[in-house]
């Protein structure tokens, strides 16, 4: 079966990876989610993507925050798509994980999203639609969504437009 792997550094983190779960549930893709930490559990983040792979895994979320080397931990076991979403946190409130989540070498790509909510919101999205390039389904829906935002935009427009 294929599936989005969501892989969060601590428990902490759960309240903002939860909006990658919500859009993955509204469009019916399954997923795993875990906890496991580039420093604290490196074992355990190895053991968990090399079995995550052969179940199905075609995507990884990691979502961390401080020095934030899941998404780069992870990109050095796999070479499935990885896309990190930097989590606020810590003395810099969170341009630490930003940073360690973008700068990445040559050769081991991290896609990297908005801290927080919008990043773990649009991880979702991004998983999606790399899963739609062989899911006709997906895509379908996907763009489904795509109108219907476009006609709230109208609609929220239509309660406030003022014209001369």
């Amino acid at each position: 079966m294929k599936f989005v792997s969501i892989v969060m550094g601590s428990k902490s983190d759960y309240d903002v990876m939860q909006e990658c779960i919500k859009i993955l549930d509204k469009f019916y893709v399954p997923y795993e989610i875990i906890i496991s930490s580039a420093h604290r559990s490196p074992k355990r983040t190895h053991d968990y993507i090399k079995n995550a792979e052969k179940k199905g895994a075609k995507v990884f979320i990691a979502g961390a925050g401080m020095a934030a080397h899941l998404a780069g931990a992870i990109a050095a076991i796999t070479t499935k798509p990885v896309i990190g979403v930097p989590l606020k946190g810590g003395a810099l409130d969170g341009l630490d994980a930003l940073l360690s989540t973008v700068q990445m070498p040559a050769g081991m790509p991290v896609a990297t999203l908005a801290m927080g909510k919008a990043g773990a919101i649009n991880a979702a999205y991004l998983s999606m639609q790399i899963l739609a390039l062989e899911d006709e389904d997906l895509r379908a829906k996907l763009e489904e969504d795509r109108v219907l935002k476009a006609k709230k935009v109208e609609i929220d427009s239509s309660e406030i437009e003022q014209f001369l």
